[in-house]
C-alpha cells in the first residue's frame, strides 16, 4: 500500500504527467495542421503560377503573330479555354480554401479536386463545329475518344502486376502439359543433378564451400594459435569439412584420377593435392611470393640429397657430435641418397678449449681422418658420404659452438635438396643468410638439448628462460618445415612431434650379446655394483644424485658408487660430496664401451635435465639395469624390463636394492632391434616424412596420377602460413645484421661473419668478399 504521506505527491505527478502528455500531443496536432496549410497555400501559389504563365504564352503568341495573319488554330484553342482555367484558378486561390480543406479533414478523408470543368471545357471547345480547329477529321476524333475515356474512366490504380500474373498463368497451364522428358529436365534442375553433371564433366570438379573453408582453416593456423586455438581443434574442423567432401563424392561414380587422390588417409595430404589438383587443372602454377626464393632445385630426375648440419664434431664427445655422424651412416648405407655431413671447423686456439687430451687438428682433411676411423672401429663398414666443414667460434659462457657467417652457403646449390638441421634453434639463434627453406626443398629440424632447463638454473633464469623459449618458437618456425623432439622434455615447438630417432652404438649392442651368452654359460657376466657415467656438471644430474644419497644416506648403508666423468664443475661436486661424507668414488672420464665399465651391473642416472640420455640407452643395450627418474626424458626407455624408474626419493632406495639383488633379463630380439641404428633411421624416414619426399621423383609418397601425370604438392597456391614463417623469418634477417643487438643477446663477437683465420683454414675467400645479403 502507498504511505499517506505520499499519496500527495504521488497524485500531483500523475497529474503532471498527463499534463504534459496532453501538452505533447497539442503540439503534435498543430504541427501536423501547419503542415496541411503548407501543402494547399504550395498549390494555390502552383495554380497562380500556371496561370501567369499561360497569360505569358498568349501574349507572346500575339506579338508572334500580327493582326494581318490568322494565328495558329492551337492558339486560338488556348486562349478560349482561358476562362475556364481563370476560373478554376480564382476557385482554388480563394483566401478561405485552406480553412475549408481542414474543415473537410477526418481520420480517413483526403483532398479531392474535381476536373470535371476542365474535361467539359475541353470537350465543347472539341465539339465545336465552327472549323477554327482544322485537324484532320479521322486524327481529331481518334484523339478525341482516347481523352474522354480517360477521363470518364473511374479512378482506381492500375494493375501493373497483371502482365505478371498472366505469365505465371501461362506457366503453370505448360507445367500441367509438359512431357515426360521436360519433367525430367525440371526435376534434375530443382534437385542439383544437372548441377553436379556440369560439374563432373570438367577435368577436375571445382572446389565446394567446404573445401574452401577448410583451406582458410588450415592455412590460418598461425593465425588461430595466437587466439588460443589449439592445432588439434583447427585439425578436426578440417577433417569434418573434408569429410562431408568425401561423403559426397562416394555417393556418386568418380573418376579414376580423383578416387585416387581421395583414397589417402591423411587429411591434410588429400587436401593438399585436392587443391593442387584443381590449380593444375587452371593452368596456375605458384611460382613464389614476397618472402619465397623461387630459384629452388628441381631434383626429381637425379638421385635425391641430404645435408646433415650439425653443431659439434669428434673428439668432442657429446651427442650432438656422435649421433649425428651415426645417422649420417646408416642414411648413406641404404644407397638411396647421397649424404653430406656438414660440421662445424674450429681454430686451433678454440680447439684447445674444446676436445679432449689435449687433441688438435691443423687441416680439416686430418679431422675429417680421425672422425672416419673412430666411426668405422664401431659400426663395422665403410661409410660412403662426404663430410664438408663451416666456420664456427666456441663460445665459453655456454660450452657451446656458434656457427660463423651464413651456413648454408657451405652447401653447393646443385646438393641443396633436403637438410637435416641437428639443434636447429642453436644453428638459427645468430643465423644471419639465406633462408633454409628456401635454398632446400625440406628442412626437418632435430631438437637434442633442453636449453630451458639448463638456462632457469642461472642467475635470472627463469627471465632468460621465457626469452629463449620465444626465440627458439621463432626460428624453428621461420627455418624449419619439421621438427622431431628426442622427448617430450623439450619445449613444444611449432610443426614438432615427439619420436626418439637416436639408437647406441652396435659396440654396445655386441658387449651385450657377450653378456647374454656368458650367462647362458652358467659364467657371472657381473661382478660390480653400481655406477654412474656423464659430463661432471651440475646440470647433468649430479645435484639430484648428491641430494638422494645425501638424503637416505642410513637407508643405502653400505652402498657404494663409482662416478666416472670430466668436467668444469668437478671440483665442487667432488667437495660436496667431502663435506656430506658420501660414499662416492670419482674416476677420471672414459668412453662408455671401454672394457672396466662391462663388469657393473646397475647404471644409475638421477638427471632430469637430458632429452634422451645416451648413456641409458648404451647401458640397456650392455644388458644392465637402468635405475632412472620416471621423467619425460625416459619415456622410451620404459617398455624395457631392465630400466626401473622412481618417483620418489624413497622409491629410489627401493629401486636401487631391487637392481642390486637381481639379476638383468636378457634384451629380446624385438628389444635389440629398437635400440638400433637400423631402426632409429627408419623411425627419422618416417616421423620427418622424409620417406614421402624421397619418392616423390618415383611418383609415390605425397604425389596422385592425375590425367596420367604425377601431380605433386608444390603446384599448390601460396598459404597464409607461409606468408607469416617468411615474415618471421625477414624480422629474423635484419635483427641479426646488427651487431650490437647480437651481442646484448649473447652472440660471439665477430660471428655474423667468417674469420680471417677460418678463411685461411678453410681455403675460403676473404670474408667481405664471400659474405654478401644471401638472398634477399
Amino acid at each position: 500500500m502507498v504511505n499517506e504521506t505520499q499519496s500527495p505527491v504521488a497524485s500531483s505527478s500523475a497529474f503532471s504527467f498527463l499534463s504534459k502528455s496532453w501538452k505533447e500531443v497539442r503540439v503534435s496536432a498543430d504541427a501536423d495542421f501547419q503542415l496541411i496549410r503548407n501543402r494547399a497555400n504550395s498549390f494555390k501559389n502552383l495554380a497562380t503560377s500556371f496561370d501567369r504563365e499561360l497569360e505569358n504564352f498568349i501574349n507572346s503568341a500575339s506579338t508572334t503573330f500580327p493582326s494581318a495573319r490568322r494565328p495558329p488554330a492551337e492558339i486560338d484553342f488556348v486562349k478560349r479555354l482561358q476562362p475556364k482555367l481563370s476560373e478554376f484558378r480564382r476557385a482554388y486561390s480563394a483566401p478561405d480554401f485552406s480553412k475549408r480543406v481542414l474543415e473537410k479533414w477526418g481520420h480517413s478523408g483526403s483532398i479531392r479536386i474535381d476536373l470535371s470543368a476542365i474535361k467539359n471545357a475541353i470537350v465543347s471547345e472539341a465539339d465545336d463545329g465552327s472549323g477554327v480547329v482544322d485537324f484532320d477529321g479521322a486524327r481529331r476524333r481518334r484523339r478525341r475518344r482516347r481523352w474522354v475515356r480517360f477521363m470518364e474512366e473511374p479512378k482506381v490504380e492500375k494493375d501493373y502486376w497483371e502482365p505478371i500474373r498472366a505469365l505465371k498463368a501461362r506457366l503453370g497451364e505448360f507445367e500441367r502439359r509438359r512431357s515426360p522428358s521436360t519433367v525430367d529436365i525440371f526435376e534434375g534442375w530443382k534437385s542439383g543433378e544437372l548441377v553436379e553433371k556440369v560439374k563432373s564433366s570438367l577435368g577436375v570438379p571445382p572446389l565446394d564451400v567446404p573445401e574452401l573453408l577448410a583451406c582458410l582453416i588450415r592455412q590460418s593456423e598461425p593465425f588461430l594459435d595466437q587466439l588460443g586455438v589449439r592445432k588439434d581443434v583447427c585439425d578436426k574442423i578440417v577433417e569434418s569439412l573434408c569429410s562431408k567432401r568425401k561423403n559426397q563424392l562416394l555417393m556418386h561414380s568418380l573418376s579414376g584420377e580423383e578416387s585416387s587422390i581421395i583414397g589417402n588417409d591423411n587429411i591434410n595430404d588429400e587436401l593438399e593435392l585436392r587443391l593442387a589438383s584443381v590449380l593444375q587443372s587452371t593452368g596456375h602454377c605458384y611460382e613464389g611470393g614476397f618472402w619465397t626464393d623461387t630459384a629452388k632445385h628441381d631434383m626429381t630426375d637425379q638421385k635425391r640429397h641430404v645435408a646433415i648440419v650439425t653443431t659439434a664434431s669428434l673428439p668432442w664427445m657429446t651427442g650432438t657430435a656422435v649421433n649425428p655422424l651415426f645417422r649420417a651412416a646408416y642414411l648413406a648405407n641404404s644407397a638411396k641418397q647421397n649424404v653430406t655431413l656438414l660440421v662445424p671447423w674450429l681454430c686451433k686456439s678454440d680447439q684447445e678449449l674444446v676436445y679432449p687430451n689435449n687433441i688438435t687438428f691443423s687441416s680439416p682433411e686430418e679431422q675429417e681422418t680421425y672422425i672416419r676411423n673412430w666411426l668405422e672401429e664401431r659400426i663395422g663398414f665403410k661409410a660412403d658420404f662426404k663430410i664438408s666443414f663451416y666456420p664456427g667460434k666456441f663460445q665459453k659462457e655456454r660450452r657451446s659452438i656458434i656457427p660463423a657467417g651464413d651456413t648454408t652457403q657451405f652447401i653447393p646449390s646443385k646438393d641443396a635438396d633436403i637438410a637435416v638441421l641437428e639443434e636447429p634453434e642453436h644453428l638459427n639463434w645468430y643465423h644471419h643468410g639465406k633462408r633454409w627453406t628456401d635454398k632446400f626443398n625440406h628442412v626437418v629440424g632435430v631438437v637434442h638439448t633442453n636449453y630451458l632447463e639448463y638456462i632457469k638454473r642461472e642467475k635470472n633464469g627463469a627471465l632468460q628462460a621465457f626469452l629463449v623459449k620465444h626465440i627458439n618458437n621463432w626460428v624453428t618456425r621461420a627455418y624449419c618445415n619439421k621438427v622431431l623432439r628426442l622427448s617430450a622434455a623439450t619445449q613444444d615447438l611449432p610443426k614438432s612431434i615427439v619420436c626418439n630417432v637416436h639408437g647406441v652404438n652396435p659396440k654396445f649392442l655386441k658387449i651385450g650379446d657377450k653378456v647374454a651368452a656368458e650367462r647362458e654359460l652358467g659364467q657371472q657376466a657381473f661382478s660390480k655394483g653400481a655406477y654412474f657415467l656423464g659430463k661432471m656438471v651440475w646440470a647433468k644430474g649430479y645435484r639430484e644424485l648428491i641430494d638422494l644419497l645425501a638424503m637416505h644416506k642410513s637407508d643405502l648403508d653400505g652402498f657404494k658408487l663409482d662416478v666416472f666423468g670430466n668436467g668444469e664443475d668437478a671440483r665442487e661436486v667432488q667437495s660436496a660430496a667431502r663435506r656430506l661424507n658420501l660414499n662416492l668414488n670419482f674416476l677420471k672420464g672414459r668412453d662408455h664401451a671401454d672394457d672396466s665399465l662391462h663388469g657393473y651391473k646397475v647404471f644409475i642416472n638421477p638427471s632430469v635435465s637430458d632429452v634422451l640420455c645416451t648413456a641409458t640407452a648404451e647401458a640397456l643395450a650392455m644388458g644392465k639395469f637402468v635405475v632412472c627418474a620416471d621423467h619425460p626424458s625416459n619415456e622410451f626407455f620404459r617398455s624395457f624390463p631392465n630400466c626401473l624408474t622412481y618417483r620418489t626419493s624413497e622409491d629410489f632406495v627401493a629401486k636401487v636394492k631391487e637392481a642390486l639383488a637381481n639379476e638383468p633379463r636378457p634384451l629380446t630380439p624385438e628389444q635389440r632391434y629398437n635400440l638400433s641404428w637400423e631402426a632409429a633411421t627408419q623411425r627419422f624416414l618416417e616421423y620427418s616424412e622424409l620417406d614421402k619426399v624421397l619418392n616423390e621423383d618415383r611418383g609415390e609418397g605425397s604425389t596422385a596420377k592425375i590425367n596420367g601425370k604425377a601431380l605433386a604438392k608444390s603446384v599448390s597456391m601460396p598459404s597464409l602460413t607461409g606468408l607469416y614463417d617468411g615474415g618471421l623469418a625477414f624480422a629474423h634477417y635484419c635483427l641479426t645484421s646488427n651487431e650490437f643487438l647480437r651481442l646484448c643477446t649473447g652472440a660471439v663477437p665477430g660471428t655474423r661473419d667468417y674469420s680471417k683465420q677460418h678463411s685461411q683454414d678453410l681455403n675460403l675467400l676473404p670474408p667481405q668478399v664471400e659474405n654478401p645479403i644471401y638472398g634477399w
